[in-house]
């Protein structure tokens, strides 16, 4: 039963995290949190393995669908945000390791989630009158990485929500290539996270079969964003990002009620 709900879960996230962009993280994350059935950190770690292969199988499936990555802005932010997650999840486990009462850690992310995505929700809402950017330069693209991916990485989100708005925001891209670039750069991100995970032993103790069933959960919902997104026009993806947005932040205030109960 247990394994049902964390295939569909992932199946859910993914679909939706490969229309609009963010990943999957940001839904698997406070999902898993409320249940209570891992711990955070177990949570954090299979949470950022789903989204990895959700967002290579979203990139390969989506090649030729007539939406481009921008390599020449994404690649310096999405090098940067790799660099960033590393540090990210090095400032985690450092707190893991500080606090041994887990629930403290989860109420940590789950308010920061709730400050971010509140933010967020009023950004896109009110974007059309907020006067967007044009970054040109590659080391500010860079510098914008290295933020987004220490502070997805340690809420263990993949990045999603805070990725939309920066590349709405600094980038002047509409929805489906704001998508498919924040897909370009939590891929990069989730590398090198697990990588730095597997470097430096601190993979928390997981069930095998339940990553197998998550990642499954994390093909076919890329599979199935990735057909759908063809078919549908930007405002769509933002109403469906918008939507999201307010089902997490509910998610947020109950996770950290609980972790703080």
């Amino acid at each position: 039963m247990t394994g049902i709900l964390f295939f569909l879960i992932s199946l859910l996230a993914s679909t939706i995290g490969s229309i609009s962009g963010i990943g999957g993280g940001v839904i698997i994350k406070p999902v898993l949190d409320a249940t209570g059935l891992l711990s955070v950190s177990t949570i954090s770690f299979l949470s950022g393995c789903t989204v990895l292969i959700m967002a290579t199988v979203s990139l390969l499936r989506g090649r030729n669908n007539g939406v481009q990555v921008d390599k020449r802005h994404s690649t310096p932010l999405a090098v940067g945000g790799a660099i960033g997650g590393i540090v990210g999840k090095w400032v985690f486990d450092l707190i893991r390791q500080m606090v041994s009462e887990e629930n403290l850690v989860g109420a940590v992310q789950a308010g920061l989630l709730l400050v971010i995505t509140i933010g967020v929700i009023f950004y896109i809402r009110y974007k059309e009158k907020i006067h967007a950017m044009h970054v040109e330069r590659l080391s500010i693209c860079f510098l914008i990485g290295l933020g987004l991916g220490m502070v997805s990485s340690f809420l263990g989100i993949g990045g999603g929500p805070i990725n939309i708005a920066v590349l709405y925001f600094f980038f002047s891209m509409e929805a489906k290539t704001a998508a498919k670039n924040s897909l370009y750069v939590i891929w990069f991100s989730q590398v090198a996270s697990l990588l730095f995970s597997l470097a430096t032993r601190t993979v928390p103790d997981f069930s095998w079969l339940t990553l197998f069933v998550m990642g499954i959960g994390g093909v076919l919902g890329a599979l199935i964003g990735s057909a759908v997104v063809k078919k549908m026009k930007n405002q769509a993806v933002e109403r469906i990002f918008m939507g999201l947005m307010a089902v997490i932040v509910c998610i947020n205030i109950y996770n950290l009620l609980r972790f703080l109960g």
